[in-house]
């Protein structure tokens, strides 16, 4: 079977990305690596995450930037790591469609052809698996499915996945700081990591901590009610009804931990 088709996400319509994100989870050859609607972030998520391929919609009204922006920045990452972009679009027009390609985009999907559906995008990405695969000249490419380096790629994945699921805001300060302590204590630091973190970013402990409480807390006032109950199934012992730093990231690397 051989490692999982990853994929980036880069969508602002919530339907679109529930529908996108319910197939590759009933799926066990495709890995969602990330969920955003914002392209500056959807850019670091290519530079950190090496996806295979992007469905990439081309008008993001409802978050940050555009898709014929995006690809054109996307140029030199492209020349050190190849990805595959398959562009969805309920745009017609003919002049913005040989823009994208010219920019780079591989296939353009209608989002108004009859066909369409949350199915058929990824399937169409499926089926070009081992094509796009075997044209990634990367260091992933490489090494061993065993080695330390697959490991932690696949678990920072893994944490990314789950951080998107719950709703954690792509532009939330706090975000950044999550992901690094749920790795660190899956990783066995259990104490100072939030030290730790305040060090690498040149920051205060307090402002640290505060950042990922406020995070939290957007979550759990704007996601999904059922989102929450389906990705974060641990007790919250809080008044408020919201999980503490330490709750949430203690439950998040105990749950990737079990599964890796």
């Amino acid at each position: 079977m051989g490692r999982p088709l990853s994929i980036l996400l880069v969508e602002d319509e919530p339907l679109e990305c529930q529908e996108i994100i319910g197939y590759i989870e009933s799926t066990s050859d495709v890995q969602l690596v990330g969920v955003t609607n914002n392209t500056t972030q959807a850019l670091e998520y290519v530079t950190d995450m090496c996806p295979d391929a992007i469905i990439l919609d081309l008008e993001l009204h409802k978050g940050y930037g555009n898709g014929l922006t995006f690809l054109d920045s996307l140029k030199e990452i492209r020349r050190k790591s190849p990805v595959y972009v398959l562009v969805t679009t309920n745009n017609i027009s003919y002049i913005t469609h040989e823009s994208a390609r010219i920019l780079g985009a591989d296939f353009i999907m209608l989002k108004s052809q009859e066909d369409y559906s949350a199915k058929n995008v990824v399937d169409f990405l499926y089926s070009l698996k081992k094509i796009i695969q075997s044209s990634k000249k990367t260091v992933t490419d490489v090494i061993k499915e065993d080695s330390p380096h697959y490991k932690e790629q696949r678990i920072m994945n893994r944490i990314i996945t789950e951080i998107d699921y719950i709703g954690i805001a792509p532009n939330a300060t706090g975000r950044k700081y999550l992901i690094d302590s749920i790795m660190m204590v899956i990783n066995g630091q259990s104490e100072k990591f939030t030290n730790a973190i305040a060090e690498k970013y040149t920051k205060t402990e307090p402002s640290i901590e505060r950042a990922m409480q406020n995070a939290i807390e957007r979550a759990w006032r704007t996601a999904d009610i059922n989102d929450l109950e389906k990705h974060y199934t641990a007790r919250i012992y809080s008044a408020r009804g919201v999980p503490t730093i330490m709750e949430f990231i203690y439950h998040l690397a105990e749950k990737i931990k079990n599964d890796y």
